[in-house]
């Protein structure tokens, strides 16, 4: 780096070369960088070693360009470059939560977590716990009731459970997610919104009947999405508890119980932790699992809207027409074609969203 001023005293073939005495003919002030002017101490004229610090000094000032180290998984080869900007799309389901339960050391079966379910080959006349009522958990049950003895569900605190089939044979999420709905929901109020969904979600499926019945309104919490839960547990193929009171060496005891549920693996749909083992915390922390996102997408502390954040999210509908909107967004950012409002703003904006959150979401 440095180029001519990296002034050398050898003679070398093919590099260029100033004397030792060379200072150069335009002055700092003409001559600058807008970027990085040079320092006011420095003379007009500035010396041949002057002139390769100032050098130095472009390189080194932020400019939001970022350094990648990638690793071949199958050789271990380390490959380096520098990019203008990075997109970070790993999402959020990469590393499970798993909690520890009382007295989980003296359970002699197995314990995983869905992330490392893939079929049900094995579990065939198993007796099979599920934590979790989410999608996860009771597509897990769902799976693994074909095969199984018996399927526990597990859940502290209930869940809404709506079909993928709506009114007259129509998607259910198209049916509802709707402009004109939309509308409603900003006029009618909210209670009454919530008993409309909750009385055509419970005629064709009694949720309390199965204990199933959350405490939370049915717009406070992303439903679960099942046709299939309801049939399971009819035919008792899948079997409702609540929340895991301790671990026993032959299975579980449940809340609300006394007596021992024997299980032979239980499977934690236990959520996932938000954790990006190759972005160190002072460029995203992470506190209680949350990383504060202006638009869910930059993090507002750092000077150049060059990392972006995205598929973060969890809307109350289908991801993708969701994500694509913020590729767009944030590549007309990053092209400079918009830019991000000031620091202070951004995280004004981010306290508002985050207060409407929890006023709205259980």
């Amino acid at each position: 780096m440095g180029g001519l001023w990296r002034y050398h005293d050898e003679d070398l073939d093919g590099v260029a070369s100033v004397m030792k005495t060379t200072i150069i003919n335009t002055s700092k002030e003409i001559g600058a960088c807008s970027l990085c002017p040079p320092p006011a101490e420095f003379p007009n004229y500035m010396h041949h070693s002057l002139m390769y610090k100032y050098i130095c000094m472009l390189a080194e000032k932020e400019t939001g360009r970022w350094k990648v180290t990638c690793k071949n998984t199958q050789t271990g080869e380390l490959v380096s470059d520098t990019f203008d900007a990075v997109c970070v799309c790993t999402g959020h389901l990469v590393y499970p939560n798993e909690p520890i339960f009382p007295r989980q050391e003296e359970f002699e079966g197995k314990i995983m977590h869905t992330h490392s379910l893939k079929k049900g080959d094995g579990y065939e006349d198993l007796r099979v716990g599920v934590v979790g009522v989410g999608n996860s958990g009771i597509d897990a049950a769902i799976e693994l009731s074909v095969v199984a003895k018996k399927v526990y569900l597990s859940s502290r605190r209930g869940t809404w459970v709506i079909p993928r089939m709506g009114p007259k044979g129509h998607p259910f999420d198209a049916a509802f997610i709707r402009r004109y709905l939309h509308r409603l929901y900003n006029i009618l109020p909210f209670n009454l919104i919530c008993y409309i969904l909750e009385k055509q979600i419970n005629d064709r499926f009694n949720h309390d009947m199965y204990n199933l019945t959350p405490n939370n309104r049915v717009l406070n919490q992303n439903p679960a999405v099942s046709d299939v839960l309801p049939f399971k547990l009819l035919s008792g193929m899948v079997v409702i508890r609540g929340g895991i009171k301790h671990f026993t060496k032959k299975g579980v005891v449940f809340d609300g119980e006394e007596e021992e549920t024997e299980v032979d693996v239980m499977i934690l749909a236990t959520g996932y932790k938000i954790q990006f083992s190759f972005l160190s915390d002072d460029i995203l922390p992470v506190q209680d699992n949350k990383i504060r996102l202006y638009k869910f997408i930059f993090p507002p502390h750092l000077p150049h809207p060059t990392l972006a954040i995205l598929g973060l999210i969890q809307p109350s509908g289908p991801v993708f027409p969701v994500g694509e909107m913020q590729c767009r967004w944030t590549a007309r950012i990053m092209s400079g074609n918009l830019n991000l409002p000031s620091e202070e703003a951004m995280n004004a904006d981010i306290d508002k969203k985050l207060e409407n959150m929890r006023k709205r979401y259980f």
